[in-house]
């Protein structure tokens, strides 16, 4: 770990940092994965879900940069290559010849509770090891990320 200015401990740093480093790889992942659905859909609810979901890519990259500087912050060295994300994500691979826009729907949806879960983990790390300003970033992420994937549910919920 390098120096940082936090004043939690070397061990409570390194543990949250490594939980920040899955809660990246997962974001990473997610975002590309966004982005496939972007590029790739058609259907009749291409005209919403098309801005919808570059919507969510582009907020998604926002966190995943302050989600890298917070471990940064913290004394880690952040790995974020693609290889290192395949390697370490949470997510399943996305099928990449899905078209449909409704099933674009249902596979984003399934992938942002999998993001959620990590996020609410890392959460659970940076508060057991008292850094109230990860658990502030991480809820933040985790209430707009709800919010997502209720939009994205609505439009299967029959």
């Amino acid at each position: 770990m390098y120096a940082s200015p936090s004043h939690l401990p070397q061990e409570a740093r390194q543990k949250i940092a490594t939980a920040l480093q899955g809660v990246l790889a997962d974001g990473l992942d997610l975002h590309s994965q966004i982005k496939v659905a972007h590029w790739n859909i058609k259907g009749m609810h291409f005209a919403s879900l098309h801005p919808l979901f570059e919507t969510f890519a582009v907020s998604l990259a926002n966190h995943n940069d302050t989600v890298a500087e917070r471990a940064v912050t913290l004394g880690a060295q952040i790995h974020g290559t693609a290889r290192h994300v395949a390697k370490t994500s949470r997510l399943p691979e996305y099928p990449q010849d899905t078209t449909r826009d409704l099933e674009h729907v249902r596979l984003l949806a399934e992938r942002i509770e999998t993001y959620l879960t990590g996020l609410q983990e890392g959460r659970k790390v940076a508060d057991q090891q008292g850094d109230v300003d990860s658990v502030d970033m991480l809820t933040a992420i985790i209430s707009e990320f709800e919010k997502h994937g209720w939009f994205l549910r609505a439009h299967l919920d029959r």
